[in-house]
Formats: C-alpha cells, structure tokens, sequence
C-alpha cells in the first residue's frame, strides 16, 4: 500500500491556506500539516530544519508571505526577511529532504507597463518593496531548486482575512456612495480555486516544473470589480470611478497586470473559472 503524500503547508491562517484547509477532506489519501507563524516561524531557519528532520514532507505549499503592500514601504526589512529569506531558507531546506517547493508569488513583479497579458517570460520589474521583496524571493527558488512550482497571481481574496471584496462589503453597510480607481486593471483570484489548482498539481504527481501565472479568467479594474460585488448583492451603492491620482498611496501600483494563463492550461491541464462566476458564487454562499 502507498504511504500518503506529506504535505506542509506554512501560513496556514492566511487567505489561501484557510481556503486549502476548507479542501482538505476532498484529498484523504494525503497527510496535510498546517502551520501557522507562531507554530512555524518560516524566518527562522533552524525551525524550518527542525520541523523538516521529524516530519518526511513530499510537498511544502509556502503560502507564508508579508502582503501589506504599503506597509512594505515603511518595513522594507520585514517585507524582504519573509518575502525574500525565508524562502531561502524554505527552498534550501527542500532540496536537502528532496521536497517538491510550491510557492506564491505574484503579479507585482511586473511594472505594468505592457497592454497585453504578462507570459512567464515577460521581464519582472517591480514599482514597490512589496514586488521586489516577492521577486527577490523567486530568484532565491531557482538559484537553490530544480523541483519547484512558482504560481504568480493576482488580486487574491475570500471569506478569509483582509481583501478587497471584503471591504467593499463593510463600505457598503457604512455609506451609500464610494469612488474606487477604476485605472488599475488585472483579475480577481478567488483563493478557493487558487488553493484547487495546487492540489491538483500535487494529486497529478506533476514533474512539470517552473513558473506559473494563475488567476480567474477576464480582465477588470478595481472599479469594474466594487460594482460587479454590489450588483450581486443588489446593494443601493453608488460606485464612483476616480483615477489613481485622486487616491495617493504610499506604494506605486502596476497600472497593468493581467497574467497570460496560456502556460498552466496547457503544461497543467488546468480549468479556470471566469472572475464574474466565482465572485457571484462566494457572495452567495458566505455574504448571503
């Protein structure tokens, strides 16, 4: 009888790994370890290692990550020690027990200047610390590993943690009228179908390694997105579309940064749901 797959999976109160933990019962044949950062502190390497030495992981999905983007610019060290050299530390601690690394990057290692879809082998060229931290922490995986899969995405939210779609839930209970940039444009990723996609590369035993653009389908601006939620909710909110100089940040945003999914389809055999049908489906079942 074969041994089940041990798969750890760090950050695992974050968006996505709440949303895998929701699947794993639909995966029995696998031995899920979650981690949290206070039972894995993933910028500590020797914990990291002493973690690796007890348990024989075959994965590691790394969903541990620094995600407050202006933040960043005020903790560039924070944001760069878990976003850059834990993922040293976790690349260099797979190779040494042969563990398949899954890593989360995203769509902020590009600059956003192009007007078509980004492929993985578009120049990555961050505007923020939050970018370069997360493609500084890439280039640490293929330096150290050959069995690797970096997923890029984009926009990511969920039932779970601080998102967009969340607080545009709160702002409509608040107000009656809100203005939302409407010249930044990407695509919405439900973490729910993020987190179906890595499980299924790992129920596949994929050997396909590499890099990896993964978000819904479609295209959107944060505006399109604030008016497709209160549109479902049938909420009397008025959406305001402003440019991105009437809402200063303290982090630059990629003006562009739609991911060509051409490589996951066909390399992973890969179905995506479009943006519009996943978001309709969590508002239905978590915001009724």
């Amino acid at each position: 009888m074969k041994k089940k797959s041990k798969i750890l999976v760090t950050g695992s109160n974050g968006q996505l790994g709440k949303c895998i933990r929701d699947l794993v019962e639909s995966y029995p044949n696998y031995n899920f370890h979650f981690r949290n950062s206070k039972e894995l502190n993933v910028t500590k390497k020797d914990q990291i290692e002493s973690l690796f030495l007890k348990e024989d992981y075959d994965y590691c999905i790394n969903c541990a990550a620094y995600t407050a983007v202006d933040k960043a610019e005020l903790e560039e060290d924070k944001a760069y020690l878990v976003n850059a050299e834990a993922v040293k530390y976790l690349a260099e601690t797979c190779k040494e027990n042969s563990c398949v690394l899954i890593h989360i990057s995203t769509d902020f290692v590009f600059d956003g200047t192009k007007s078509i879809p980004y492929t993985e082998n578009d120049t990555s060229n961050p505007v923020n610390i939050y970018g370069a931290s997360k493609l500084k922490g890439e280039k640490y995986i293929r330096a150290i590993l050959s069995n690797y899969f970096i997923i890029r995405t984009s926009w990511v939210y969920s039932k779970y943690g601080n998102n967009f779609v969340k607080t545009m839930l709160q702002l409509g209970r608040e107000r009656d009228e809100i203005s939302v940039v409407n010249d930044q444009v990407g695509t919405p990723t439900y973490a729910g179908d993020l987190g179906k996609v890595i499980l299924s590369i790992i129920k596949k035993e994929s050997c396909a390694f590499g890099v990896y653009h993964y978000s819904n389908e479609g295209v959107a601006s944060w505006f399109d997105l604030a008016k497709e939620i209160f549109e479902s909710r049938k909420a009397n909110v008025k959406v305001n579309s402003i440019p991105t100089s009437e809402y200063p940040t303290a982090a630059k945003r990629p003006t562009y940064s739609v991911l060509d999914k051409s490589k996951i389809k066909n390399n992973l055999d890969v179905e995506i749901s479009y943006w519009r049908d996943s978001l309709k489906i969590i508002l239905e079942e978590n915001y009724k």
